[in-house]
């Protein structure tokens, strides 16, 4: 049997009490890297490519996104009334732009009137890409008309959630 004196055990108090502090500053260091981690995996974008087709205003209507690096093309398709002479307009997207999560573009003008969106791009409720609603475009819809007379603009801006049509919905 090992006789240790109360002098070695006190000895030993310091070293095991700066090896359990230690063990502490380590597991804290330890979530806070890990805590650190998830906050920077959150900011990061969801969806890494947001080409698709989504529902624009209503269900037979269509914006149509290729997203290629950070630029943004495609068109948005528009049901005409039964009083107008073209069935369908197609605005094509004449600038846009992709950072991070945000979206902006804007289109080209037919009959007078534009539109520009800015918003961020986020998934949807969908499970798979194919699905509707895996995606969504979520911001500001300004619907600009200009008139040709005055050369003024009147803008109406609208609150809007555009969500992807997927693969598997048919168009109407």
């Amino acid at each position: 049997m090992r006789m240790v004196s109360r002098k070695t055990q006190q000895d030993r108090r310091p070293l095991l009490s700066l090896w359990r502090r230690g063990t502490w500053i380590a597991v804290a260091f330890a979530t806070l890297t890990a805590w650190s981690n998830l906050k920077a995996q959150s900011t990061t974008s969801q969806v890494s490519d947001m080409t698709g087709d989504y529902q624009f205003l209503e269900p037979y209507n269509t914006l149509a996104i290729l997203q290629e690096d950070q630029m943004v093309k495609g068109y948005i398709d528009v049901l005409q009334g039964e009083s107008e002479s073209d069935a369908v307009l197609s605005y094509p997207i004449t600038i846009g732009e992709r950072k991070g999560d945000h979206v902006e573009f804007r289109t080209r003008t037919i009959h007078e009137l534009y539109y520009r969106f800015s918003g961020t791009v986020q998934r949807g409720k969908g499970k798979k890409k194919d699905d509707p609603d895996y995606m969504e475009l979520v911001g500001e819809l300004q619907t600009i008309r200009k008139n040709s007379v005055t050369n003024q603009e009147t803008v109406v801006r609208k609150q809007v959630v555009f969500e992807s049509k997927g693969r598997t919905e048919e168009a109407p």
